[in-house]
């Protein structure tokens, strides 16, 4: 059994916009995709669209944010656990940027197929 504290809610947000704000003080992709998913976000809430709509441009702007924080965190697993190049570190930052461009495809397809429907 594992030896971890008792489970807390404000503990673990703390926890988790430590790791938010890290991730905006480290990571220039994810900067980037937070400044467009800024710029974004009001977009979705003003357009004329069905809410499925809005719901679907939401979860695939969600996505690449989510995918980047994934991206990160397995660059820095892979990082603490060695620091010299090897195939298999090489290929899990290979498999952790897949994820980010899968999901930035995700997100372009999702939002043009949207955009074009409502025009």
């Amino acid at each position: 059994m594992r030896n971890q504290p008792k489970y807390n809610f404000f503990k673990n947000t703390g926890y988790a916009l430590s790791g938010l704000k890290d991730l905006i003080q480290t990571e220039t992709s994810f900067k980037i995709e937070l400044i467009l998913t800024m710029i974004l976000l009001p977009l979705i809430i003003f357009i004329d669209a069905s809410f499925i709509h809005k719901a679907l441009l939401f979860i695939s702007l969600m996505g690449m944010l989510l995918a980047e924080a994934t991206n990160s965190a397995i660059e820095r697993v892979v990082d603490l656990v060695t620091l010299d190049h090897h195939h298999m570190a090489g290929r899990a930052k290979d498999v952790g940027s897949t994820i980010v461009f899968l999901s930035t495809f995700i997100f372009a397809v999702t939002w043009t197929i949207v955009l074009v429907d409502i025009c």
